[in-house]
């Protein structure tokens, strides 16, 4: 696995130009709730044709191959939207796909991949951590493509600042979910070089909150999960490579419960009439809660793939089951 590193603004910018003919740019809308200290807005990937902001790193991921080297297809580890975002752009390349997911992964999730004509391989959770983390790989043609460290993953999910930019230039904070931090550290990279007074924070589970744990001690740190029904976000540890690189973007993190999750997601379909899954919904659960969130305050709603009978559950006032 080769070592990422922070794209530059050209290599963002490339990316952008790469991906624009097949992603429509999302809209930055205000999210208007009254409150004195923060006017919030919401960067909303959800309306990506996939749901989802994954469709951009994974379009630019393969757009960035030449055909021979795509020749036996392509895979990734997914927990989710990532596979699905791959099947997308594999199908509309004529690319054979096959996607690494792990059994409890959202079925709306699974069936979008099979839909495109992707070969979904079950695995363990902790087989697909290996194969994040770079520490494990399947016997398989295909070629790999790290849905985390991938360069050019990192350089299409950087789009997603360099629009938010244009839309606010005088944006303040910017929440992004935290995975596996492809997302944070893309959206970082741009709105660093362009507005480097800007703060960055990663929004975490509170059930599963390494970033959290490893700023508190000053280094990575193994830590124990709690069962959540918010899948594409937290894990047990942080992916090493990135790390480093991500450290020095953003400004802190943030931690958030299933009942502040839960009550974003409502009140993102009572105001706005936006679908969001946990994960999408976690960013605006933190600007709503967090002292950090003050003055022009950018959620990125990263993805709206959650299954029909959780979200009628969040609708009725409940939490899902993990």
């Amino acid at each position: 696995m080769t070592t990422p590193y922070r794209p530059s603004l050209d290599e963002i910018s490339a990316a952008r130009a790469r991906i624009a003919p097949h992603v429509p740019r999302t809209p930055l809308v205000r999210l208007d709730l009254g409150l004195p200290d923060r006017q919030i807005f919401l960067k909303l990937e959800t309306l990506s044709p996939i749901g989802a902001f994954k469709l951009r790193p994974a379009l630019n991921a393969l757009l960035s191959r030449d055909s021979e080297t795509l020749a036996k297809g392509v895979a990734t580890a997914s927990s989710g939207n990532m596979a699905y975002g791959m099947a997308w752009a594999a199908n509309r390349l004529g690319v054979p796909m096959a996607a690494y997911m792990y059994s409890g992964a959202p079925q709306t999730k699974i069936d979008g991949v099979r839909r495109l004509g992707g070969d979904v391989r079950f695995i363990s959770m902790e087989t697909w951590w290996q194969y994040v983390i770079g520490a494990d790989m399947p016997d398989f043609p295909e070629l790999l493509i790290n849905p985390v460290t991938d360069q050019a993953v990192l350089s299409g999910n950087g789009s997603i600042g360099m629009e938010i930019l244009e839309d606010l230039p005088e944006v303040d904070v910017v929440l992004t979910p935290y995975g596996g931090g492809s997302m944070t550290t893309g959206v970082a990279s741009a709105v660093k070089a362009l507005r480097p007074e800007a703060r960055i924070f990663a929004v975490e589970d509170e059930n599963a909150a390494p970033v959290t744990a490893a700023l508190a001690a000053g280094s990575i740190v193994d830590i124990e999960t709690r069962p959540s029904f918010i899948k594409s976000i937290g894990g047990p540890s942080l992916v090493p490579q990135l790390w480093p690189v991500t450290r020095e973007l953003i400004d802190g993190a943030v931690s958030v419960s299933l009942e502040q999750v839960t009550e974003a997601m409502r009140l993102l379909f009572a105001k706005s009439k936006v679908v969001a899954e946990g994960a999408g919904a976690a960013s605006l659960a933190a600007a709503l809660t967090s002292e950090y969130a003050k003055g022009n305050v950018v959620c990125v709603i990263s993805g709206g793939n959650i299954d029909a009978a959780a979200y009628s559950a969040v609708l009725a006032g409940n939490i899902p089951a993990p």
